[in-house]
């Protein structure tokens, strides 16, 4: 077959008469420290094609991407990565004795007689993949934030007849969102399954993204990916209210996109798409945290109080965001102080965090704090001032990015190195990094001023939906293509 099949959480695998790519493959283990499982079941005919490619794509580290049992058995193949400065997937995975190959940001890379592909990355250390497989563009964005790389593929898009984005669409539960006031009020609405009120302003809040990424990127067909979890662990397990069901795609419709199952196989030859159907779990019988090593009654041993301290200073980003990081482990409370003395309140805004002992340590002592934030097991608690935003975005104007992408990932710890970082990402697109950038701060400064739930944000988001989204209008006036056959047989 030339074509290719979506499966699993994030995985496209690409044929050329055999296997010979696949993205992102969660095949095997759990994620974030035990609190994620896959939510359907991989069908063995899909899995071995997976081990069957001599080309793996990781887009990023997260354990749902590059899973770490996983790419135990993946040995003997040779790992696409982007082009992230600072190198550190490279790294790792060359210290593990992977052969590694670093994709060359924004130029396609012949893998096959008609399998190619064009990695973009960005400064958030995610990343895009296109495909082209005989003609056909996929555009795999998984659970990618546009960061200035838009344009550029939307440019891409517009030269194709067959375009199909496979993107992460969801309530937002992929992402730390056990976040609480001091008051103890949570900054995330309840949950869909809560009633029928809120289940029709989160499908509404669903359904608006789909359109408008749909709209934006113009491809003729969306996919859904990059959002097949549920939580297992008994203190995780609260999140699964807010899992995004497949069939929340149900009622949306995009004129100009037809919206496909999640689980496809499309082949080229015959412009066929067969549903491939995999079962899915039922939901997964909670485990006990301390079948992870976790006990969240177990205070930190000696020593570690003072490498949580070492962790958070010598991150000196977070000086100039916050006055304070507190690690409450064991019942017993960590205090980090930041720029100044106990007391001595620069910004008005610090954080607590309560967590078991075994997962924190591990987050720390391996760089992956992200993994424990994403992970919805550990309780998050904003004190000061922090802006009226919700969860998770209300952690991103001063904690996530400075800890998770710049520091952990990217080894990014001080003005002077980030200076340099972002000056390397601006440097490989010089007017799209501009664009975004005044963009994005703008949209911060909304996030952080404005109510979400005032008028003025409402207005304020349709504006910038219709002003962003008509940016590609043009780009997508191309001639129609016919649409590929739907097979009623399953793969």
């Amino acid at each position: 077959m030339i074509g290719f099949e979506t499966i699993g959480n994030a995985t496209v695998t690409c044929f050329d008469d055999r296997p010979i790519l696949a993205t992102d493959p969660w095949i095997a283990g759990d994620a974030y420290f035990g609190s994620w499982s896959p939510s359907h079941d991989m069908p063995e005919a899909q899995r071995e094609h997976v081990l069957a490619c001599p080309y793996v794509w990781l887009s990023h580290g997260h354990p749902d991407h590059a899973n770490a049992a996983s790419l135990d058995l993946l040995a003997g193949k040779t790992i696409l990565l982007p082009d992230h400065a600072g190198g550190r997937m490279l790294a790792d995975l060359s210290r593990l004795g992977f052969a590694t190959r670093v994709l060359p940001d924004r130029v396609w890379t012949q893998l096959s007689a008609r399998v190619r592909v064009l990695c973009v990355a960005d400064y958030n250390q995610d990343a895009v993949l296109l495909v082209d497989v005989d003609g056909r563009l996929i555009v795999d964005v998984n659970d990618a934030v546009e960061r200035g790389w838009g344009p550029f593929v939307k440019k891409i898009v517009a030269g194709y007849d067959q375009s199909f984005l496979l993107k992460l669409f969801g309530y937002g539960d992929a992402d730390m969102i056990n976040v609480f006031d001091e008051d103890g009020r949570s900054r995330v609405p309840p949950p869909p399954t809560a009633g029928e009120e809120s289940r029709r302003a989160w499908d509404a809040l669903f359904a608006e993204k789909v359109r408008f990424w749909a709209r934006y990127f113009g491809t003729r067909y969306l996919i859904p990916f990059s959002m097949f979890h549920q939580y297992q662990r008994a203190d995780s397990a609260w999140a699964n209210a807010y899992t995004t069901p497949p069939s929340a795609f149900a009622g949306v419709r995009v004129p100009g996109c037809e919206i496909l199952p999640p689980f496809v196989r499309f082949d080229c030859e015959r412009d066929e798409l067969v549903p491939i159907g995999p079962a899915p779990r039922p939901e997964a019988p909670l485990r006990d945290p301390r079948a992870f090593g976790d006990d969240w009654s177990e205070p930190l041993e000696a020593g570690e109080a003072r490498r949580l301290e070492r962790y958070v200073h010598d991150n000196r980003l977070l000086v100039a965001h916050l006055d304070a990081v507190t690690f409450r482990v064991g019942g017993r409370e960590h205090h980090v102080e930041l720029g100044g003395r106990r007391g001595d309140r620069r910004h008005g805004r610090a954080i607590a965090f309560e967590a078991p002992r075994g997962s924190l340590m591990q987050a720390v002592e391996h760089e992956v704090f992200d993994d424990l934030l994403i992970g919805n097991f550990m309780r998050t608690t904003l004190r000061g001032d922090w802006g009226p935003a919700r969860a998770p975005n209300v952690l991103y104007a001063h904690f996530t990015p400075y800890v998770a992408r710049y520091a952990d990932n990217a080894r990014v710890k001080t003005d002077e190195a980030l200076a340099s970082y972002l000056g390397e990402y601006r440097r490989r697109a010089p007017l799209d990094y501009l664009l975004h950038r005044i963009e994005f701060d703008g949209v911060q400064r909304i996030r952080t001023f404005i109510d979400p739930n005032s008028k003025v944000f409402r207005v304020a988001t349709r504006a910038y939906a219709y002003v962003k989204s008509g940016l590609g209008a043009q780009q997508r006036e191309r001639p129609a293509a016919a649409a590929p056959r739907a097979s009623s047989a399953t793969a």
